[in-house]
C-alpha cells in the first residue's frame, strides 16, 4: 500500500486470482479503512492490443478477479475513489451494465438496485458492529453509481 492509496494488480496475479496488492489493506482496522474512504485507487497491469475497443469491465479475467476482490473485501467499493471512475469500474465489474462513448457506463436498473441495497444493509452492519458509522460515506458512494437513496432507507436500522 502507497501512502496515495495506489495499487498495481499485475498481470500473473489477476491470472491466479491472487488478493496479496490488497493484502496491506486486510490488516487495517475498521476505523483505519474508513478513514481512506473514497481514496483507494486499483490499477491493473493488462496487456491489450491497440486495436483492442473493450473496456476493463469488459475483460473476462479482470472481472473474475473483482468478483473475488469483492467476496472477499465487501469493504472494498467504499474505499475505491470516486471522482476518476474508481468505484463506477469496480461495479461495472459485478453487475451487468452497457458502454457507449458519449453516455458511459448505464448499469442494469434492477441489479444496480438489488447490489446496492445489499452492499448499503452489509456496510452499514459492519461498521456499526465495529462502533462506527458510515453512512455518509455509504450515501455519498450511492450518489456516485446514481441510486437514490430514499429519505427514509435507514429508518429502523438503527
Amino acid at each position: 500500500m502507497t501512502s496515495a492509496g495506489s495499487v498495481l494488480i499485475a498481470q500473473q496475479q489477476v491470472l491466479e486470482r491472487s488478493l496479496a496488492p490488497l493484502e496491506p489493506w486486510f490488516s487495517l482496522e475498521p476505523e483505519a479503512l474508513l478513514e481512506h474512504s473514497g481514496s483507494l485507487e486499483l490499477s491493473f497491469e493488462w496487456p491489450r492490443a491497440s486495436d483492442d475497443p473493450r473496456e476493463l469491465s469488459e475483460i473476462p479475467e479482470l472481472r473474475v478477479w473483482s468478483l473475488r476482490a469483492d467476496a472477499l473485501c465487501p469493504w472494498l467499493p467504499l474505499l475505491l475513489e470516486r471522482s476518476s471512475g474508481q468505484l463506477t469500474r469496480h461495479v461495472a465489474m459485478l453487475l451487468p451494465h452497457s458502454f457507449s462513448r458519449s453516455e458511459g457506463i448505464r448499469f442494469s436498473p434492477d441489479s444496480l438496485e438489488l447490489w446496492m441495497t445489499h452492499r448499503l444493509f452489509l456496510l452499514d452492519h459492519w461498521s456499526r458492529g465495529h462502533g462506527l458509522n458510515c453512512r455518509g460515506n455509504l450515501e455519498q458512494m450511492a450518489a456516485v453509481l446514481g441510486f437514490e437513496l430514499d429519505a427514509g432507507f435507514w429508518q429502523g436500522l438503527n
